[in-house]
């Protein structure tokens, strides 16, 4: 049963020594995401699950201990996914769950076991809910942490150019997570997400299977919602 989420964005911006000089441009989103990682603690989990966007050669589960590298954004840091050694035969983790480890090791975290599933961008929205739906029955409390962004085309200088759809599908998908609405993450356009570059949406869509699979309601709280970069990022907690 999910018992709490926490929905950060995976830039890895966020971690302060890849922005370099630029780092307190992301301190509000880096105290909302601790915000949000200790309202999961708060939860007392028996699983915790970090849920990213990955391309395919890191896409399914992550063991407890597999480690990932920011080595290829100029900074030689190195990270795991919660604490002890990973398997001989884990793979590296994607950027988004390296991102997702380096907060969990940020918050000290101990109060569950971990493990990450990278999933696809493109998956669809009925694979999502099943996998959201699985994850819910895979423990008895089970929290998730959800990583991906919104939009990439903010801005005119933002990575994806400007596209003028793109504030209004952050407002949709910033609307159902302040709300815990499950219908309305799975009500976001997944060929609209992917034309916007939201990576976040296949992730949003694993929670709200979750969510849905899940007897008696969360309630969400939406702690922050800019676009610093022309990239929608947002962070939520469910609990």
């Amino acid at each position: 049963m999910l018992v709490a989420a926490a929905v950060c964005p995976s830039p890895p911006l966020l971690v302060p020594e890849v922005a370099g000089g630029a780092a307190h441009e992301m301190d509000a989103a880096r105290a909302a995401c601790d915000d949000a990682l200790g309202a999961l603690a708060d939860a007392r989990p028996d699983r915790l699950v970090v849920i990213g966007p990955a391309d395919q050669a890191a896409r399914g589960t992550h063991p407890q201990g597999a480690r990932g590298s920011l080595l290829g954004y100029g900074v030689d840091l190195e990270v795991s996914l919660g604490k002890g050694d990973a398997p001989p035969d884990a793979h590296p983790l994607p950027s988004s769950l390296t991102v997702g480890a380096w907060l969990l090791t940020r918050a000290d975290w101990t109060a569950a076991p971990v493990e990450g599933l990278g999933v696809g961008e493109p998956l669809s929205r009925e694979r999502c809910e099943e996998t959201g739906g699985q994850l819910a029955a895979g423990a008895e409390r089970v929290a998730l942490l959800v990583m991906g962004d919104g939009t990439n085309c903010r801005t005119l200088k933002a990575p994806g150019y400007f596209d003028d759809r793109a504030v209004a599908f952050d407002r949709q998908a910033a609307r159902a997570l302040a709300a815990a609405d499950a219908g309305g993450l799975l009500a976001l356009d997944e060929e609209l997400a992917y034309e916007l570059g939201a990576s976040g949406r296949s992730c949003w869509q694993v929670l709200a299977g979750a969510a849905s699979a899940t007897t008696g309601g969360l309630q969400g709280r939406l702690l922050y919602d800019e676009a610093p970069y022309g990239v929608g990022y947002l962070v939520a907690s469910w609990s």
